[in-house]
Parts: C-alpha cells; structure tokens; sequence
C-alpha cells in the first residue's frame, strides 16, 4: 500500500471560491489541532446523525416489504408465482435511472430542501403501499418509491464527503451505512410489533406495517428541513472561525486534483475512466448480497421452521452484529489507509456463509442460522468500502459527484439480480439464489483486484514521470484535471 500519496477531498460543491478566501489565512500546519479536533467533533454531531436516521428509514422503506410478505401480503393481494420477484424488481428501475440528475439537482439546491422533500414524497407512497387493494398498486407504489429514493444515498455520500478529508471518509461513511444495517434490526423489530395491529380498522398486520412506517418517514421529513446540514459554505451551525478552519483543511487536502468547472474535455474525463466503471462493477458484485439478505431474510428463517414473528425477531441480532463488525473494520482501514485487504476479507467472510448454505442438507439449522450472520456481516464490511475507496480515487468535485451517482445507481442493477433470483419454486433451499449470489460476491472481489492493480500501475506510471507531459496543458485545463493531475497519487 503507498502511504505517500497526495491528499484530497471529493465531491467538493462551490469551493473554489472559498478556498481561494481562505488562502489569504496562516498556513494550515500552524492552526490549532485542539481546535481541528473539536470542529471533528462539532462535524459528526451536526452531519451524520440526521442523514444516518433518515438512510435508516429510507432503508426500512424499501425492505419493509420482505417482513410484509410473511404476514400475508401476497394472499391479501393474491400474488401467485414470482410476482413478489417483480415487485422487488420494478423499485429499480427509476432508483437506477435517476441517480445522476438527482445528484445535479442537489448541486443547486440546498441539501436540507432536497432531501427533506423526496424523503416527504417517499414516506407518502408507503402510505398508499398500505392502503393499495390490488397487486397492480402495490407495482406503481415500489415504481414511484424507486423516483423518490433515488437521488438519497448519492446525495448523502456526496454531502458527507464535503466535511471530511480523505482519510476521515470511512469511518464517517461506515456510521452512515450502519445505518441501513440497523434498519434490518429496527424494521424487523418494528414489524414484529405492528404485525400485532391485525384486525384493527379492518387492516391486516402488513398494513400497518406500511402505514405507520410511512407515517414516521413523513414526520422525520418535516424534521429533517430544519436538521439537515447544508453545504459548508452556508451552514448554520458553523462559526466564521470554525468554518475558515474547514475551508483551510478542505483546500490542502485537495491540492492540485479540481475539477470546478463541468466543460467538455471534464466531461470526457468523467465518463472515459475506467476506475469508475470498474469501482461500480464492485459496488454491483457485492450489492447483491446486501439486498439478499434485506429482502430474504425474513422468508429464508421462516421457512427454517420458525414462525413469522420469530422469524423477524431472530433475524434483529444479525443486523447488529454486521454493524458492529462494519464500524470495527472502518476504524481499521482509515487508520492504515488501506481498503483493499479489508474488501477482500468481507468477501471472504460472506463467502464461507453462501458455502454452508449451498449444502445446507447437510448440516443443522443453527449452522444455516449462523450463515446468516456471516453472509450480512461479509458483505456490510465490502459494500461501504467499495464507496469511499471509489471516492478516494477521484480528484475535484464534479469528478466526485458524476462518480459517487454512477457507481450507486449503476450499481444497484445488483439489486435487480437480487430481486430475481430466489425463485419461489426452490424454496427452502434457493441454489440458484445462493449461487449467484456467491458469483456475484467474486465478480466484486475480482473487480477489486483490478482496481488495486490499476492503482499501483498508474502510480508507478506517474513516479517516472509518463504523466507530466500533462503539466504543459494550458493553465485553465491543468487547474481541471481532477485526478487525472500528474501529481496526485492513489491510495490502496
């Protein structure tokens, strides 16, 4: 791994005026780091834990539908054969499609404005998924809930990725994804509760299911306007001191590598590099395990023997072992400011659960029971890696943002495989299912492999001096490179 290369932030929206406001400031190396410390601190109290409440509502929005389904929605709305498949599927369809412009949007649009309103307009359509009396309904609900949560975790990241340095990404982004980990546990716990509402209005327990959770969702929206953080420049609970500090560490991580202006020879460098269709070909492999586990879960303990309510129970402490072991990677992976052998090793790990569910006619229920934890903590230690090393090798805000949308939303195609193959059929056993699901998984750690081995070329390219022919461009393109600076340097 290089220790040495050079620093910088993505995803970074209006900075280059700021930056260049703050020049005029002492250099960054005298400013206080009791006072760096505490603005750190001041940081993930204000930015991550309103984002990281409404992921996990987001999150339970989506899967709530698995924990439904064992409580009789597919005989209320008389779905036969693999029309569960298709209403899993059909969610992303606009999630995929609507990634990028939503992140566009969000670039002229106070974060707190835009977020507070799609998340308003989703928590409205699981209402109506509650209320729907046809199967017909309940596709045009998943349909618009996929417009509506599109532009969420790319905007999420992206505005994380406005307050930290590089290297302060992962555990920030890791916190941020425990998120959607905990709802698993939450949503599990909460439908066990409202599966208890059965009868009430005239209402089946997945009604209420839905209906309260749109309800919460909507409630937190109204919120979150007013707590959600905008950008830097504008954020409220910043003090001018505080904020000129930011600015300051923002501006020497990012050295050389901007890229502040959207013309055409930036847009060819965002959709010509290969490292960010090789980094969505990862987040794609392993994405398929993280819905896997969210959407089946539920059915697969099920129909282990156990009862429906003891299906969502047992399936809580799965979710909170995952997230534990997810924060304790992301501290270690920051701290040696190396992603690769941590990507590797969940791969491993949810490798080792799909093997003993493969053959799971051999062995006991509460080895298939301890597979579960394997296969979701595997793949919540890779999916959030994927993310910000993805982030980390990209230079200059537009070149972030175009990134961040396209790894996200083309790489949620994994959630369509997901949603298709476990075939009513096969069950209890899904081998097609678990298959590929594993195939999936190493499509994700082989794509790693590339990325790692294109990173240390590129580097070895650019320490003897076969990129600085660059440095001859005119002034207005050198100073838009993004990544593609001869002097910026990849981490591993």
């Amino acid at each position: 791994m290089d220790f040495s290369e050079k620093p910088q932030v993505e995803g970074i929206s209006h900075r280059s005026s700021s930056l260049e406001d703050v020049s005029h400031h002492e250099p960054f190396e005298h400013a206080d780091k009791q006072a760096e410390r505490r603005l750190l601190r001041k940081l993930d109290l204000h930015v991550l834990p309103m984002i990281s409440l409404l992921y996990m509502l987001a999150f339970i929005d989506r899967i709530n539908i698995g924990n439904a389904r064992i409580q009789g929605l597919e005989k209320d709305l008389h779905m036969v054969g693999n029309d569960y498949n298709i209403a899993l599927q059909i969610f992303f369809v606009p999630y995929i499609l609507l990634e990028v412009p939503s992140n566009i949007i969000l670039k002229k649009v106070a974060p707190s404005t835009w977020l507070s309103l799609i998340m308003f307009a989703w928590g409205i359509i699981t209402v109506c998924m509650g209320v729907t009396k046809s199967y017909g309904g309940l596709l045009a609900c998943r349909l618009l809930l996929g417009v509506f949560e599109a532009g969420f975790v790319p905007g999420c990241i992206y505005l994380i990725s406005m307050y930290y340095k590089r290297y302060e990404l992962q555990w920030r982004v890791n916190i941020f994804f425990c998120a959607s980990i905990l709802s698993g546990a939450f949503g599990g716990l909460l439908a066990y509760a409202l599966a208890n509402m059965a009868g009430i209005g005239g209402y089946n327990g997945w009604r209420w299911i839905f209906i309260i959770e749109g309800l919460i969702t909507i409630l937190v929206a109204i919120a979150g306007k007013f707590l959600i953080v905008d950008w830097p420049e504008t954020s409220k609970f910043l003090t001018p001191t505080e904020r000129s500090l930011l600015l300051q560490r923002l501006r020497v991580d990012v050295a050389e590598a901007r890229m502040d202006r959207l013309d055409r020879p930036a847009l060819k460098r965002c959709f010509t590099d290969w490292k960010i269709y090789v980094g969505t070909i990862m987040y794609f492999g392993v994405v398929c395990t993280g819905y896997s586990t969210s959407f089946f879960t539920p059915t697969i303990l099920n129909e282990l023997g156990w009862t429906a309510v003891r299906a969502q129970v047992l399936s809580i402490p799965i979710y909170i072992v995952a997230a534990v072991v997810a924060l304790i990677v992301a501290v270690f992976t920051d701290r040696l400011r190396h992603r690769y052998a941590f990507t590797i090793l969940g791969v491993l790990v949810a490798t080792t659960g799909y093997v003993v569910l493969l053959a799971q006619k051999n062995v006991s229920i509460g080895a298939r029971y301890f597979a579960l934890y394997l296969i979701t903590t595997g793949g919540y230690i890779t999916q959030p890696i994927t993310l910000a090393w993805l982030s980390n090798a990209m230079g200059g805000h537009y070149k972030r943002s175009v990134a961040s949308a396209m790894q996200i939303g083309l790489g949620n195609m994994g959630g369509i495989v997901a949603s298709n193959i476990y075939i009513t059929s096969q069950k209890p056993t899904y081998p097609v299912g678990y298959g590929v699901s594993l195939g999936m998984l190493w499509i994700c750690g082989i794509a790693s492999t590339v990325f790692l081995l294109g990173l240390i070329w590129e580097n070895r390219q650019r320490d003897a001096g076969k990129r600085d022919w660059k440095l001859g461009l005119e002034k207005e393109e050198l100073e838009n490179l993004g990544d593609d600076h001869p002097n910026f340097r990849f981490g591993y």
